[in-house]
């Protein structure tokens, strides 16, 4: 009797560029397991029927990428706090029911990074300032508060967006258009950028940091360049500074878990292997 194959994938549209089967198909080597990842491109007016029919398309699991989040929780069955909370899931998976369950791992992706990277990096349960009002904030506000900060400022152009995140989150949290954003960082004790600003390709992000104290510590989500701008500033300025690709390694360690039996670590050679595929050498 042949062994059974277990197969997971990234959704969204489009797919082509996630370093997400790269990850996985890491881990299955490194643990010998006889399992598949790959990429479906899953267009979102199509994408409801996809997971709900997730078995007939031969998949134990996904992972769902843009602009998907929003439909995939949707068409669960069962969601875990963090997913109920975004109304978003990017990890789905197939209880022993049959049930599609949906989970919200990016926050936990964030707080991997800083654990990893910056031992210690939470307790003093602070006041941190989060930079954008989109998913990935929303995502780290949640993770900020779950660690006990005791403020989380978030700071959008549009202030009506970070107000809506504010009033989601209750009274730690506080909203603020960019204006504000030189008085705050004179207070804070980490600073992440969650917006796309400074990503290639994109607006640069333009920013002064020399009110924030030297203590604080600068966290950009954007890994394309690795070493952004805001990074670059950061280190001059003797802040400590964490990059935003662990949070892409770690975020995808549940679904590994769920899908294939294996709780997979987050190494230095697989951080190596995914900065090569990004053309970045260190």
């Amino acid at each position: 009797m042949s062994a059974v194959v277990k197969k997971a994938a990234v959704t969204g549209h489009p797919v082509a560029h996630s370093r997400s089967p790269l990850i996985h198909g890491y881990w299955l080597e490194q643990h010998g397991i006889l399992g598949e990842y790959a990429r479906i491109d899953v267009a979102p007016a199509a994408a409801s029927d996809f997971y709900r029919n997730l078995r007939s398309a031969g998949l134990v699991g996904a992972n769902v990428t843009v602009p998907n989040k929003e439909i995939a929780a949707s068409a669960c069955d069962w969601l875990d706090e963090t997913a109920r909370t975004m109304g978003a899931a990017n990890t789905l998976w197939l209880d022993e029911t049959g049930r599609l369950c949906g989970a919200n791992t990016d926050g936990m992706g964030f707080l991997g990074n800083l654990d990893q990277l910056a031992p210690g990096w939470d307790r003093s349960q602070g006041t941190a300032l989060v930079l954008g009002a989109g998913g990935a904030a929303r995502a780290i506000v949640w993770a900020l508060l779950s660690r006990n900060f005791t403020a989380v400022h978030v700071v959008n152009r549009t202030e009506e967006k970070a107000r809506k995140i504010c009033d989601e989150f209750g009274s730690k949290t506080f909203a603020h258009g960019w204006e504000s954003l030189g008085t705050l960082l004179g207070k804070v004790d980490l600073l992440v950028n969650t917006t796309s600003l400074g990503m290639t390709g994109k607006q640069p992000l333009e920013i002064d940091l020399s009110n924030l104290p030297r203590h604080a510590l600068v966290n950009d989500i954007v890994y394309s360049p690795l070493e952004t701008e805001l990074l670059k500033q950061a280190e001059v300025q003797g802040n400590p500074t964490v990059d935003g690709i662990g949070m892409l390694l770690h975020q995808a360690v549940p679904g590994f878990e769920r899908w294939f039996g294996v709780r997979p670590e987050v190494t230095d050679d697989l951080r190596a292997l995914v900065l090569k595929d990004l053309g970045v050498f260190v």
